[in-house]
């Protein structure tokens, strides 16, 4: 039998590459993802705070943006303080525990996501389509409600990944080479047939986002029929300007996700760097752009930035003087 001297156990400790093949560049490459991350962290830290504190922002669609920013941060700080210890620490060793933990954190963002995106479609699907029904439709306990359903949907699809990890045997090697874990890359170490692994990893994440992708489109191709049909091109450009913002978030979302996804299950002459690379770009690009992008397009949002900003500056210039 080849594989009767194998030995079978069950790995406490993988061990993180970062990025192989560009190990000399480790250091010059955490530069810009480390200034991404902060910029990030911040970006949307400052945007949960105005939305909380404004008054004026206390609407359902800010709602939604505040979840959106803090799946933002949930997202790229599961992987990216990690990868920069790799890069700076050269700190490559990985609980487990805390490899399955990322795993799921990281997929359940992307999944919480892209359902926050769905919700902020319908928004604004409501807003535009029927504008006089929009406080009967989303009122506080439809959002509470949506809200909920989100984090229960996303908890629901990722939480059985854990078990299909746990379920494996590893053996030969615990070396993973990537910045951070995810679910086939750690799956693909195993001793054991990993079919359900495949399967479940690709196909019910991935349709449950296809699907919200085409509500999206149906929510938008609705929106823009609406729009088109009214009286006047102030009517119109205020309404596609309400847009703007929020369809640019879709596309940062979803073309790097999908162009990922695409490269890494069919890009087969793609270099291994090229597709981490990818990956880690994913995790920061979109949470560092989507509160710039929301902050220029939104005027309610720079309006409550600078009003925010005036008040920190006041309290500073008073705390000095007392």
């Amino acid at each position: 039998m080849p594989h009767a001297n194998l030995t079978i156990f069950h790995r406490t400790v993988f061990v993180l590459l970062g990025i192989p093949g560009l190990e000399a560049y480790h250091t010059w490459l955490s530069i810009p993802l480390c200034l991404m991350y902060i910029t990030a962290v911040l970006g949307n830290s400052i945007l949960i705070v105005v939305i909380i504190t404004e008054r004026n922002l206390h609407e359902p669609m800010y709602v939604f943006l505040s979840m959106l920013a803090i799946t933002d941060i949930l997202l790229s700080t599961t992987t990216v303080p990690k990868a920069l210890a790799i890069f700076w620490f050269h700190s490559r060793h990985i609980a487990f525990d805390a490899c399955v933990t990322q795993v799921f954190f990281v997929h359940a963002a992307f999944v919480g996501e892209s359902a926050i995106l769905l919700a902020m479609a319908f928004d604004r699907f409501v807003a535009i389509c029927a504008p006089l029904r929009y406080t009967t439709v989303l009122t506080w306990p439809f959002v509470g409600r949506t809200a909920l359903a989100i984090v229960t949907r996303s908890f629901c699809i990722i939480f059985p990944v854990i078990f299909l990890l746990k379920r494996l045997p590893f053996c030969r090697t615990n070396i993973i080479p990537h910045s951070y874990c995810e679910h086939i890359g750690v799956a693909r170490l195993a001793c054991a047939d990993i079919t359900v692994n495949i399967w479940y990893g690709f196909s019910v994440p991935i349709v449950m986002v296809i699907l919200d992708v085409i509500l999206i489109a149906v929510s938008y191709s609705l929106i823009l029929q609406a729009v088109f049909r009214l009286p006047s091109q102030d009517a119109r450009h205020k309404a596609l300007s309400t847009c703007g913002s929020h369809f640019c978030v879709i596309l940062m979302f979803y073309v790097p996700s999908f162009f990922t996804l695409l490269t890494h299950r069919f890009g087969h002459n793609i270099p291994r760097h090229v597709h981490i690379l990818l990956a880690n770009l994913y995790v920061v690009v979109p949470p560092m752009l989507n509160p710039i992008v929301y902050g220029v397009k939104t005027k309610q949002i720079r309006e409550g930035a600078a009003h925010w900003f005036f008040d920190v500056k006041t309290w500073w210039c008073a705390a000095s003087l007392g």
